[in-house]
């Protein structure tokens, strides 16, 4: 298992990987994708049970960005464990290229859902749990949501459903950054105690800081340890975390830096 300092170092790596992806490309979404870096880094070197060999592997964890525009955090921990070449990163955002502006299955190796309109990925994880049940599998689903994301009806729905299920091996990580396309969330819909209505709809949850990486893997180790209902864990994390002017800036939930911009992010990300 890696330490927590590897894990740091990675995900480090991977926010160069993100802005890179977005400022060469002119187009993306760095902020979410920022956001959710250190915990995809945990994921992927901890937990999840994947082979970059074999992508197709019947009995592997199935991983759903539901948050499917923040593709560039995707495509640089798939990148960094050899699904696919650190070349094909120069493919974000290009016309029959494997990593597509929204993560597609159909492209990309190790991509188990093709994400569009949000809020569906809760249900894809769902019907992968039900799946592993029905064939006696011990692999997990994990689903990642935004927070602006679970303002869509279908999320509750699901969230309902699985608990009926008693879906065990269901899990969400709740990605909560505060922002959403147009503005802060609270400024579009307030969601109030985020926490007290997964609970209520049934769920196991604990909150952590999304950027700690000890929280975020003890948070890994809840969702692997409670089996008997389905698991959220409710990351707490900073858009555009790692680059100062995207951090809590709605501006960047979906646009690219400029030349100036990308020179200051790389210093501050540790490139010379």
């Amino acid at each position: 298992m890696s330490s927590i300092a590897e894990l740091e170092e990675v995900a480090r790596k991977c926010r160069v990987r993100i802005v890179d992806m977005v400022y060469n490309a002119q187009a993306g979404h760095p902020g979410g994708s920022l956001s959710e870096i250190d915990i995809l880094v945990a994921l992927y070197g901890t937990t999840l049970r994947v082979d970059p060999k074999n992508p197709s592997w019947e009995d592997r964890d199935r991983f759903i960005l539901s948050k499917g525009h923040a593709s560039p955090g995707m495509y640089a921990i798939l990148a960094e464990h050899g699904f696919i070449q650190e070349h094909d990163l120069t493919s974000y955002r290009v016309l029959g290229g494997k990593c597509q502006g929204h993560v597609d299955a159909k492209w990309c190796p190790g991509v188990d859902f093709s994400a569009g309109s949000l809020g569906m990925g809760l249900s894809f994880g769902m019907g992968s749990a039900l799946a592993a049940r029905l064939d006696g599998s011990q692999r997990q689903a994990y689903v990642m949501l935004g927070d602006g994301e679970i303002q869509e009806g279908s999320v509750w729905e699901a969230a309902m459903a699985a608990v009926h299920h008693e879906l065990g091996n269901l899990n969400v990580i709740l990605d909560c950054n505060g922002i959403q396309n147009d503005d802060f969330c609270d400024e579009q819909m307030r969601m109030f105690d985020i926490p007290k209505k997964w609970e209520a709809f049934g769920w196991n949850v604990k909150i952590i800081d999304g950027h700690n990486m000890s929280e975020i893997l003890e948070g890994l180790e809840f969702l692997k340890n409670s089996n008997q209902k389905p698991n959220i864990l409710i990351a707490r994390t900073v858009k555009g975390k790692g680059v100062s002017y995207m951090e809590n800036n709605p501006s960047f939930h979906g646009a690219a830096p400029n030349d100036e911009q990308y020179a200051l992010a790389m210093k501050e990300l540790g490139v010379a």
